[in-house]
C-alpha cells in the first residue's frame, strides 16, 4: 500500500487566517492525505484546529510591528525560537508539503520549511499582502490570492489567482433552523450584523443606536463579539444576540435577507460565494493596516457591495441598509455573475502538483 502522503497546515492570529485552511480539510481527507497543524502556543486557532481533530503542534511566536512597541526588542527572539520549534517539528514529522494561510505564526514555519526543502503554498486573502507573507515569498513555492488586482504585488511565476476555500458547510444551512434559532418567525426580513471579533465595537455602537429604526422593518440577529452583550436589551422583540455562533453559522447564514458586516477577505468572500446582499464597513487604518478599506473598495466598484465607512456609520448605516434591501436583486445578480470560484480545486490541484 502507498504511504499516505502528509500536509501541514499553518496561519493563526484571527479566523481568518485558520477558516480556509480548515475548509481543506474534507477534501485533503478524502484524497488520502495526513494533515497537521502548527500554530501559536496559546492562539485561537488551537481551539478551532483541535476541534476539528486535527493534531496541534504549538510554537512560539512574536509579531513584526510596523511602529515602535517596546516588544519589537523581544519578538525577534520569541521569532528565532519558533523557526527552531517548526524545524525540529518538520524534520521529525516529514511532510510532502505546507500550505500556509498566513499570520506571524506562518513565518517561522514557511522558513523552516525552506530550509529543510520542504516545498509551501503560501495564500494571501486581501487586496495587498500582508508583511507576513511577504517575509514567506521567497521561501514560496506558490502564492495564491484573492483578487485580480494582487497579482501586481506577487512574484511573477509564483502568483496564481485561486479565491479563498469556502467551508462546504455554509452551503448546507436551513432558513427555518436559523430562524427557529433566532426565535424569529419568519414575517419579518432578517438582518444579520457581524461586527468582527476586533472591530465590532463601534459596528455594536450603531446598530444598537438605530434598533429601533432596523426594527421596524427587520429582524436582526446580532454577532457582537466576546464580551460585547448588552444585557439590557436581551428582551428586546425581534432582536438576538450572541457574541458568536458556530455549528449554527449555516442556518443564520440562510435565514439572513440583508447583512452587515466589516470587510475582511474571508468574510466577504463567504458573502459573495453565498450571494448574500450586504452592506460593508471596512475597518479604518486606525484599527488596521487599511486592507478592509481596498477590500471593500474592489467589491463596491465590481457592484456586489454598498459601503459605509466607520465615521459615517451613525448617519449612513439606517439608509445604506435600506438601500441595499430594496436593490437587492440588484446586487445579487451582479455576484451572480462573478467568476464562480473553484478555490478549493484550484488550490488541491496545487498540492497534488508538489506533494
Amino acid at each position: 500500500m502507498a504511504q499516505k502522503k502528509h500536509i501541514v497546515l499553518t496561519g493563526g492570529g484571527t479566523a481568518g487566517h485558520v477558516t480556509p485552511n480548515l475548509a481543506l480539510l474534507p477534501r485533503l481527507r478524502e484524497a488520502g492525505f495526513e494533515v497537521s497543524y502548527i500554530g501559536s502556543v496559546n492562539g485561537m486557532e488551537r481551539e478551532l484546529v483541535e476541534k476539528a481533530g486535527l493534531p496541534y503542534t504549538g510554537i512560539a511566536t512574536g509579531k513584526l510591528r510596523r511602529y515602535f512597541d517596546w516588544k519589537n526588542f523581544t519578538d525577534p527572539f520569541r521569532v528565532v525560537k519558533g523557526f527552531g520549534q517548526a524545524y525540529a517539528c518538520l524534520r521529525r514529522e516529514h511532510p510532502d508539503v505546507i500550505f500556509s494561510k498566513g499570520g506571524f505564526v506562518s513565518v517561522p514555519v514557511v522558513l523552516a520549511a525552506s530550509a529543510l526543502k520542504i516545498p509551501c503554498i503560501l495564500h494571501e486573502s486581501d487586496l495587498t499582502p500582508g508583511l507576513a507573507n511577504k517575509l514567506c515569498f521567497r521561501s514560496a513555492s506558490r502564492i495564491c490570492c484573492n483578487f485580480p488586482e494582487t497579482l501586481q504585488y506577487l512574484p511573477a511565476g509564483k502568483a496564481i489567482l485561486t479565491g479563498t476555500p469556502i467551508r462546504r458547510e455554509l452551503f448546507e444551512g436551513s432558513r427555518s433552523e436559523g430562524l427557529a434559532f433566532c426565535g424569529f418567525t419568519g414575517d419579518k426580513p432578517v438582518l444579520l450584523v457581524m461586527g468582527g471579533s476586533l472591530g465590532a465595537d463601534s459596528v455594536n455602537k450603531a446598530v444598537r443606536a438605530h434598533l429601533p429604526e432596523l426594527l421596524g422593518t427587520f429582524d436582526v440577529v446580532h454577532l457582537c463579539g466576546r464580551g460585547k452583550m448588552d444585557t439590557s436589551l436581551e428582551n428586546t422583540p425581534g432582536y438576538k444576540q450572541f457574541p458568536y455562533v458556530s455549528e449554527e453559522l449555516p442556518h443564520v447564514f440562510a435565514a439572513a435577507d440583508i447583512v452587515v458586516s466589516r470587510a475582511g477577505a474571508n468574510a466577504i468572500c463567504e458573502l459573495l460565494a453565498l450571494r448574500k446582499p450586504h452592506v460593508l464597513v471596512p475597518l479604518p487604518t486606525a484599527g488596521s493596516r487599511g486592507d478592509q478599506l481596498l477590500n471593500a473598495a474592489s467589491f463596491e466598484k465590481r457592484g456586489f457591495s454598498r459601503v459605509v465607512l466607520d465615521e459615517g456609520m451613525d448617519t449612513q448605516l439606517v439608509s445604506a441598509v435600506m438601500e441595499v434591501f430594496g436593490d437587492r436583486d440588484t446586487f445579487i445578480s451582479s455576484m451572480s455573475q462573478a467568476p464562480d470560484s473553484n478555490a478549493v480545486d484550484v488550490i488541491m490541484g496545487l498540492i497534488e502538483e508538489l506533494a
